[in-house]
């Protein structure tokens, strides 16, 4: 039923968190491989990615592996009924937004999975802002400095 097929796809995005790089981010991007993630997700997921250019598959494994996590914590721990993820850029910095309308508290401490998501976008000289109070909604915003080529 409904129960085990949530269950697969945490264990799913799970098994992502700790992962390998799905082929669909190799080969066809960020948007794609998030499109596929949401697609996935024990949540319904709207997905917006604003780029031109990729940047390097470093940098877009974080975001998605970051992504995946922060999608699983929506579920999990926020008992969120939707969530919304965007990707953008602005000149000298990609700037990724999960937002969700789950019951909020969301913070960096009691093995959440943002200390996960902190350290690898700190990788990248990248924050993580988190602004979630008790009751919800909660936004956790990601800024990592990079240069995209522009079209």
């Amino acid at each position: 039923g409904a129960r085990d097929l949530s269950a697969a796809a945490l264990r799913e995005l799970r098994g992502l968190v700790h992962g390998i790089q799905p082929p669909m981010l190799a080969d066809r991007g960020l948007g794609a491989a998030l499109d596929d993630l949401a697609m996935d997700a024990p949540v319904p997921t709207d997905v917006e990615v604003g780029l031109v250019g990729r940047p390097d598959a470093a940098l877009e494994s974080a975001v998605y592996f970051s992504v995946a996590e922060l999608l699983a914590n929506a579920a999990k721990h926020a008992a969120a009924k939707r969530v919304r993820i965007s990707v953008t850029y602005r000149p000298g910095a990609l700037k990724v937004v999960v937002a969700d309308d789950g019951k909020g508290g969301a913070d960096f401490s009691r093995g959440s999975g943002l200390l996960g998501v902190q350290r690898r976008v700190a990788a990248f000289d990248g924050v993580v802002e988190i602004d979630s109070p008790a009751g919800g909604p909660t936004e956790i915003t990601i800024l990592i400095p990079c240069v995209l080529p522009s079209a």
